[in-house]
């Protein structure tokens, strides 16, 4: 070959060498990248192209897809009864994205999962459509309906869990919205009506049950009965406390807390104290206990956790760092102390699971499109709050509540059923409607298959409707209810 020859044979090996090294910096070393361009309308056409996955409840499908019209998008998302199951699943759209369920499992439900490669192979040989696998959920239909219809058109949330495994079997909150509605990508409707729910000022996309914190009210009784036990301030629950009447918040200049109405507050039991829920009694054992066993006790039951992932993350549930009288306000459920409603219903499932808290979660199993388990949940001990015995005294007091006191609206036929019921102020100067707030468990001869807690900010309500035991605890009885019915 002659030198002329030679020189072009080289040159173009370098082009060919210099091609490769170019296609496989674009295909490995910039394919994330390259995939994620909104430029890169490809990877969402192929995301699109096919069904996809189905989140599941009781065996069937809350989702499905349907053909997009008029869009180089095939498919998109479709939820039965949507406003019911949107604080479940969260939603999925072309145009926005998604939250939630259908953002964290987003990898199964397109089929894009690693762990289904082999489906994805098999599927190009036998010629069959690609399909989305399926996320399995913990919840139970009936409970979920009973607690969105609880609700109605107030503004609240409901959690439910089971004790033993920290399973949520309900989560629902209100004012919801239908996530089928901007399922799309059309700017006429699907973007005019996502904006429209983003602008609402009753903030129906807001997933309460998870998401929004309140003053828990008298419902942190609870916890504050479970620290004075645990510390020894107390041990036994039919014992009279020093608890003065009136009681002047320390360190103040004889402010004194009150209770609700003429109720025998003075050196009651904490049995009595929580039946007829005085605020005397247990912000005094705040301030006895002192600040620091009170947070070290309410942490035990989940607070100040800033990760707690169900698996869509709750927000953090707060017991502060607070001076003596705050904390004494901390102590029934006031002041900065503020908590969602899956916290408390994790308090409720912790006493009636004999003092373990299991942690929540709503996904039991992850299927491949023919249904096989690719992924099983295991229940997970997060914490011991109360040991077995000072659990058993506590679902005592909180069985009182129900049989005798402010909680009889959750009594059930043939079921024991310990509650407490909570009103919480807020607002600058507590101007604001108070919220109704009832946490409780079910009890049967085969253990406590559900615990629930309740929350309504029903700005509507006046006087004594105000209550959680008028508006809450009625909730939290069908949910309950619900539950003990399916297992029949």
């Amino acid at each position: 070959m002659n030198k002329p020859l030679r020189r072009i044979a080289l040159f173009c090996g370098l082009l060919v060498l210099a091609l490769l090294v170019r296609d496989n910096w674009l295909q490995y070393v910039r394919a994330d990248e390259l995939n994620t361009r909104t430029e890169n309308r490809r990877v969402e056409i192929e995301r699109y192209a096919h069904e996809r996955g189905n989140i599941i409840v009781d065996g069937s499908a809350i989702t499905g897809s349907t053909e997009t019209k008029g869009s180089d998008f095939k498919y998109k998302t479709t939820w039965k009864d949507g406003p019911m199951w949107a604080p479940v699943t969260g939603y999925a759209s072309q145009a926005f994205g998604a939250t939630q369920l259908e953002k964290l499992n987003d990898s199964i439900l397109t089929g894009n999962d690693d762990r289904l490669f082999f489906d994805r192979t098999l599927s190009m040989f036998t010629g069959e459509k690609k399909q989305g696998g399926n996320v399995v959920t913990t919840l139970n239909a009936d409970a979920q309906k009973a607690a969105f219809k609880g609700l109605g058109d107030k503004k609240g949330a409901v959690a439910a869990l089971d004790p033993k495994t920290g399973a949520i079997l309900a989560l629902a909150s209100t004012p919801s919205y239908d996530p089928s509605v901007f399922a799309g990508n059309s700017v006429s409707t699907d973007s005019k009506n996502y904006n429209k729910l983003k602008n609402d000022k009753d903030e129906p996309m807001l997933n309460r049950a998870l998401r929004q914190t309140y003053p828990p009210g008298s419902t942190f009784k609870i916890v504050t009965a479970a620290a004075a036990l645990e510390n020894g301030l107390y041990t036994d629950v039919n014992a009279k406390t020093r608890s003065p009447l009136p009681y002047y918040l320390p360190d103040t200049d004889h402010q004194p807390l009150n209770n609700e109405g003429n109720i025998p507050c003075k050196n009651a039991t904490m049995m009595v104290a929580l039946q007829w829920s005085c605020n005397t009694v247990f912000g005094k054992i705040s301030a006895d206990l002192g600040n620091d066993k009170m947070k070290a006790e309410a942490e035990k039951f989940g607070f100040n956790e800033p990760k707690l992932d169900t698996p869509v993350r709750a927000a953090e549930s707060v017991f502060p760092t607070d001076n003596r009288p705050q904390n004494a306000m901390d102590g029934i459920g006031q002041a900065s102390n503020r908590a969602t409603p899956l916290q408390m219903a994790m308090v409720a499932s912790t006493v009636a699971n004999d003092g373990k808290l299991m942690e929540p979660y709503m996904v039991d199993s992850l299927q491949a499109p023919n249904l096989n388990v690719i992924e099983k949940h295991q229940p997970k001990e997060l914490s011991r709050p109360v040991s077995a015995e000072n659990a058993q005294k506590l679902q005592a007091m909180m069985e009182n509540v129900v049989q005798k006191g402010t909680g009889k609206n959750a009594q059930m036929q043939g079921v024991t059923v310990g509650g407490k019921t909570g009103t919480a102020q807020h607002g600058v100067d507590n101007s604001g409607k108070p919220y109704a707030w009832f946490i409780s468990y079910a009890k049967t001869d085969s253990g406590s298959p559900v615990a629930v807690a309740v929350v309504v900010e029903d700005s509507k309500a006046v006087g004594a409707d105000i209550s959680g035991g008028g508006l809450a605890a009625p909730i939290a009885k069908d949910v309950m209810q619900a539950v003990i019915n399916s297992k029949k």
